[in-house]
């Protein structure tokens, strides 16, 4: 058996690389970022379509130059069920993605500008840090708003994962024909 013929489970000489490759044949990093992100959609999604989220949001969207025209036309409620509508069109699409990859792609793309939008807002929202002792930090507002940025590389990630199984699928038929 040659090398280029082994997985890389079989390459991986020490026991940190055979836990890289064990990790990555298992698909790990996939499915725990698109479950997670699928989830995290729609309980987000959901809680945006209630009083208590649509208040939450409130001092987040009117701050954005972005997106508060939504509260001003729509009102704070219809605005944040749209805003929560969106998140649920995202995770739907990603689901759907795991048997339709150019679904998952599109996903990607509603998440990746949602997400996009709502980390700008790590700088427009008030206290979003804090001084302590002369030094800036992250308040815990911002450490909140600051998880849109690492889903921002996520919502990436997923375009490009379900970009290469979108290809394969193409390439696949075309061989096939």
């Amino acid at each position: 058996m040659t090398i280029a013929s082994m997985s890389p489970v079989q390459q991986a000489r020490t026991p940190l690389t055979k836990l890289a490759a064990w990790v990555d044949e298992r698909n790990l990093p996939f499915l725990i970022t698109s479950i997670g992100m699928i989830v995290m959609l729609l309980w987000a999604g959901s809680y945006k379509m209630t009083a208590p989220g649509a208040e939450g949001i409130v001092p987040l969207v009117s701050n954005s130059p972005l997106i508060s025209w939504q509260f001003k036309i729509f009102g704070p409620y219809l605005g944040s069920d749209i805003i929560g509508l969106t998140e649920w069109t995202a995770a739907i699409l990603m689901t759907a993605g795991f048997f339709k990859p150019k679904a998952g792609i599109l996903g990607g793309m509603v998440a990746a500008l949602m997400f996009s939008i709502t980390s700008t807002m790590l700088f427009t929202t008030p206290d979003a840090t804090v001084l302590v002792k002369g030094m800036r930090y992250m308040s815990f507002l911002g450490l909140f708003l600051y998880k849109d940025v690492i889903s921002l590389g996520v919502a990436f990630y997923l375009i490009g994962y379900f970009g290469k199984k979108a290809i394969l699928s193409e390439t696949t038929i075309n061989n096939e024909n």
